[in-house]
């Protein structure tokens, strides 16, 4: 029988859904562990005893500057050299959920892993507010996220919860990510096509990006949150639709599955 596969939880003041990424995973069949980013910079704790980095939602430092900066430099000027070989290694995958992803977007962990420069961005809403609701979205047919390969057209419906969500990038980047097949998850309106329109696109990003992959496959950052339907009881019509299994627990099930195989 094998272990677990062991999640480290970041932890940072603003972070506020980490509890219920832990709960994700731990249901998802993982050994989840909430630590403090001072954990590892004391070296209390270290990434090479994980086989999962999860980054939560909330607003790390309050967001201040501009969304995940402060944690994102945290990063890279203290952990730069133990990111990269975390990512490397061949028996490990990252998430940024939210909050996490603009973490990961403004380490340059994405979407080009370009460690300490930013290739893309996470802009303000272009509705000029913050989005807290439900969206319908649709796995990217050709993704190169290894766990999420075989998913291609799935459509899911997850709740978004931001005010700076809107993915952009220059066009020659956004070129190397289609070319690339980087992209994870897309806004789709009624009819499952990607759109950029408001509201069924809720801030606006290019492309309808809702999240993305690395070039190695094992690092997705989204901005709606999975972990906020790993129960059928979490979606608010869960009566009305009779819903069979929750949809965002297949994402960290297939974390799971996909480390248990390699």
């Amino acid at each position: 029988m094998k272990t677990k596969p062991k999640v480290l939880v970041l932890k940072a003041d603003g972070i506020n859904c980490d509890e219920e990424l832990e709960f994700a995973f731990n249901l998802a069949g993982a050994e989840a562990k909430l630590v403090h980013i001072n954990e590892l910079r004391s070296k209390k704790e270290s990434l090479r005893n994980y086989q999962i980095l999860a980054i939560p939602g909330g607003f790390s430092y309050g967001d201040d500057v501009v969304s995940g900066k402060i944690l994102a430099t945290e990063l890279t000027s203290f952990f730069s050299n133990e990111l990269r070989k975390f990512i490397q290694r061949k028996d490990t995958l990252t998430i940024g959920v939210c909050n996490g992803f603009q973490v990961l977007i403004r380490t340059g962990i994405l979407p080009l892993g370009n460690i300490g420069k930013m290739d893309a961005t996470l802009l303000y809403n272009d509705s000029g507010h913050f989005e807290c609701r439900w969206v319908n979205l649709k796995i990217d047919k050709n993704t190169s996220c290894v766990f999420l390969k075989d998913l291609g057209d799935k459509e899911v419906s997850y709740q978004v919860a931001h005010g700076e969500g809107k993915f952009f990038a220059d066009k020659k980047t956004l070129d190397k990510i289609e070319k690339a097949n980087l992209t994870a998850i897309r806004y789709v309106n009624g009819d499952g096509k990607p759109t950029n329109k408001y509201p069924h696109n809720p801030n606006g990003s290019l492309n309808a990006i809702a999240g993305i992959t690395d070039k190695t496959g094992r690092v997705l950052g989204l901005m709606p949150h999975p972990e906020r339907f790993v129960r059928v009881e979490q979606h608010p019509n869960f009566r009305r639709m009779k819903i069979e299994k929750p949809e965002g627990l297949f994402i960290f099930e297939n974390m799971v599955n996909y480390l248990n195989k390699s």
